[in-house]
């Protein structure tokens, strides 16, 4: 009985959503979905810890849509019955997304509309005034709208649902979060959702939820290491630019990887290093508008891009302090201001967002919390895929890499991060090779790649929005991982000569050089002509005939 698991048609949900889920080739729920469908089902508020990539969203979506669903059964006015809270504006969009998904057989009854853009409130007004039945967006915003009266919810809410509830208080929503309480009704229904249990999430249980049933999925925050390979390596500054370089350059990580850096200045200082070398990846920043963000994170799932440079910053709800702590902040006082308001206060990466398919994350600077850790490393090994997580730790990182160890520590008292056996004496000679695009990538260099990348992305998202609007297939041909080349390049670099590549990784790294040669071998010295196996009479040289121009006076006269 044990193994028995419990599969959707015996949830007892409607056929149109059941025919979705068949079409997003879900075969059962997984293991949060089959516990908590059931209770939502049922009316009981849940409190659901479950690791990232365990399909939180669908376990809230598909409860969520089908009482929706039961309640258009009886005649009733059309008015919003669920809202979800989420803490940044790439999640909202996603679990928009899903929720069309699964009502694609019933987007009649079921209406969603995400309020979590950056476009006016006014503009926005219109789509709420048609009462939505599920209304997504982050605390900040539907406040804002609720305070404008476009959006009223003390009378008609029937489900509150908070998505990554351990990270809604870390971004600043307390006092809007608390706020917006005072205009939500006596009696409704509760999930919060979280990857982990933190003091904030408690705090949020105390507020929201009445009598929930709590569900600890999985004891490891994090798929166990015969899903994810979780690796450590100890380099300064320079070696971290030595170390991506060799790994990118000779294929040595394959598969679409996410690469995460601390700040802003750090994506494009790391992107035009990479261009001097000829590998093209895109920057995923809090500067960059959302529709491009969000194009940016559609199209690398849809296999455009292998590499992203993201950054990952910290306190974000208090971006003046962010920007100061940073690299960028310590030459001018005047910047940091600047900075802190250009930023987007509710922009996460590494924040619930679903990148699909992705073999690698590499933590080229180290995350500041064990949380962080764990968001960021949870973008890989989602589902049932395997996944690999690599972290370049300097010397001033390693009280945080201790930190998170001690917080993810195995059973059997083994550390799950392992050390990353690689010999770097083998590729110092790729070292001059380093040092020399470095001096290219100065500071004014980013700060021009910087301005220039934002420029264009802004261009792309406000100018062409509506273009792209009426011809979608265009929007397939604009790339964000064009090169910015603010910085000179040496175009010698962008090839490895193979006396520099170590003898161990010469047979790995270009299988075909060792065909070419073979093949090389075989022309080289004297080589026998077809023609010298021919019957003597044929052979030109030694008949001293030639046939040649006949055929061809023959095949004109034919003509």
């Amino acid at each position: 009985m044990a193994t028995e698991r419990l599969h959707f048609h015996e949830m007892g949900l409607d056929d149109r959503l059941l025919k979705a889920v068949a079409d997003l080739g879900w075969s059962q729920p997984t293991l949060i979905q089959e516990k908590a469908i059931p209770l939502a089902l049922e009316g009981k508020d849940v409190l659901s810890r479950a690791r990232t990539g365990s399909g939180k969203t669908a376990a809230y979506a598909v409860p969520v849509i089908q009482r929706i669903l039961a309640s258009k059964q009886c005649v009733r006015e059309q008015d919003v019955r669920a809202l979800i809270l989420v803490p940044t504006k790439e999640l909202g969009q996603q679990v928009q997304t899903m929720i069309r998904q699964l009502t694609a057989y019933c987007s009649r009854d079921v209406r969603v509309a995400d309020v979590s853009g950056k476009a006016d409130l006014s503009s926005q007004r219109p789509i709420l005034m048609e009462k939505p039945d599920v209304v997504v967006g982050t605390p900040s915003r539907v406040l804002a709208h609720v305070a404008a009266q476009n959006l009223v919810l003390h009378s008609s809410l029937e489900m509150l649902v908070v998505d990554e509830a351990d990270l809604l208080f870390s971004f600043g929503f307390e006092a809007d979060l608390k706020n917006l309480l005072c205009h939500l009704p006596k009696i409704y229904q509760s999930f919060l959702m979280s990857a982990t249990f933190s003091e904030d999430v408690q705090a949020l249980k105390e507020l929201l939820l009445h009598n929930p049933v709590i569900l600890k999925l999985q004891g490891s925050q994090l798929p166990d290491s015969s899903q994810l390979q979780q690796y450590s390596i100890k380099c300064e500054e320079e070696d971290k630019f030595l170390l991506i370089y060799t790994l990118l350059r000779l294929r040595l990580i394959q598969g679409k990887t996410l690469m995460f850096v601390g700040a802003v200045d750090r994506s494009y200082r790391l992107k035009l290093f990479l261009e001097q070398f000829g590998i093209p990846a895109c920057v995923l920043n809090s500067e960059l508008p959302i529709h491009s963000r969000s194009h940016i994170i559609t199209q690398f799932n849809q296999g455009f891009y292998d590499y992203i440079i993201a950054s990952d910053e910290q306190s974000l709800s208090e971006p003046t302090a962010a920007a100061s702590q940073t690299p960028a902040g310590k030459g001018k006082k005047k910047k940091t201001m600047k900075e802190g308001k250009s930023k987007d206060k509710e922009f996460g990466v590494s924040r619930g967002v679903d990148f699909q398919n992705v073999a690698n994350v590499i933590n080229f600077d180290f995350p500041t919390t064990v949380e962080s850790y764990i968001h960021r490393v949870g973008r890989t090994a989602r589902a049932d895929n395997p996944g690999t997580a690599l972290s370049f730790i300097a010397h001033t990182e390693l009280a945080l890499l201790a930190e998170v160890e001690e917080a993810l520590i195995g059973d059997n008292t083994e550390s799950v991060l392992k050390p990353y056996e690689f010999k770097m004496k083998e590729i110092e000679g790729f070292r001059y090779r380093c040092r020399d695009a470095m001096r290219s990538v100065t500071k004014q260099a980013v700060k021009e790649a910087r301005l220039k990348e934002i420029k264009q992305e802004l261009l792309n998202s406000e100018k062409l929005k509506t273009y792209f609007e009426d011809n979608p297939r265009d929007l397939q041909l604009l790339r964000h991982d064009k090169d910015l080349h603010p910085a000179v390049v040496k175009p010698h670099l962008r090839n490895v000569p193979e006396y520099l590549i170590p003898e161990a990784l010469r047979s790995t790294v270009n299988p075909l050089s060792l065909r070419r040669r073979r093949k090389k071998k075989q022309l080289s010295g004297v080589t026998k002509t077809a023609f010298k196996k021919n019957i003597k009479g044929k052979n030109p040289l030694k008949s001293f005939r030639y046939t040649g121009g006949r055929n061809r006076k023959e095949k004109k006269g034919q003509s």
